[in-house]
């Protein structure tokens, strides 16, 4: 009897720790919509001193925006020659960075004033890029986020793992609360990461938050998350609407 109440006792201790490591799920509650450019391939979004900034992607269109969140209206835009296909950016130690996707490079700009620094050589696909405040963190479609200083030098690099499975085609990426937040390309999920183990802990289900209504024929799939004073931001390629959104448990 004894050993069947500990076998018992164990296998519900099990249970309750399979439970604990299971990943919260959320869903998405708009809380306001602001316009957004449907021209803008949208490839990066971050805040930096209250101010919105945009990458976006497709040869012949990359560019870099600052953007007016109340209007969607471009303030001012960078532009880039037609061979290069932008992506993830953001803004660290003073530089702004941005990557593109198979050209092998990544830009890099003075942050206050966006004037030109240098190219660096870049060994991999270009996707999504934030940062901890430590180092910039880079996504490239592989299951694999990079940690990396200033100089684009890797230092470490994390596997990350949903249910113990690897998640490929990890896209934007924002670091909000200790955590790192990424689009699943092709995907209307996010998942929230934990950067020392690479688990998710929690998904986000943002189907339905463009209505359909509201989509044409070059309409894309979701990417693009800003947090601006705990409030966060989503958009997606070719959106006509940028929504401010409240995480709710499923």
């Amino acid at each position: 009897m004894k050993r069947i109440l500990l076998l018992a006792l164990s296998w519900l201790f099990c249970l309750a720790a399979c439970s604990a490591s299971e990943p919260v799920q959320y869903k998405v509650k708009v809380v306001a919509e602001y316009d957004h450019d449907t021209s803008a391939y949208t490839q990066g979004l971050f805040f930096d001193g209250g101010q919105l900034y945009e990458s976006t992607g497709q040869c012949g269109e990359s560019s870099f925006r600052v953007v007016d969140l109340k209007t969607g209206k471009v303030l001012r835009k960078l532009e880039f020659a037609r061979k290069y296909f932008g992506e993830g950016s953001v803004f660290f130690k003073g530089k702004l960075y941005m990557l593109t996707w198979t050209n092998r490079v990544a830009f890099t700009y003075d942050a206050g004033t966006l004037k030109y620094l240098k190219t660096y050589s870049y060994p991999r696909e270009g996707w999504g890029l934030t940062t901890d405040g430590k180092s910039l963190i880079a996504s490239d479609g592989s299951p694999v986020l990079y940690f990396m200083d200033e100089n684009l030098k890797v230092k470490r690099s994390v596997k990350v793992t949903l249910n113990d499975r690897p998640v490929r085609y990890l896209n934007e990426l924002e670091w909000i609360d200790g955590r790192i937040w990424a689009n699943v390309y092709t995907t209307d999920m996010i998942v929230i990461i934990n950067p020392a183990s690479g688990k998710v802990e929690g998904t986000i289900d943002c189907s339905g938050l463009l209505p359909a209504k509201l989509r044409k024929p070059d309409t894309d799939v979701l990417n693009g998350i800003a947090c601006l004073d705990g409030r966060i931001f989503l958009t997606g390629k070719n959106w006509p609407k940028l929504y401010e959104v409240e995480i709710v448990k499923k």
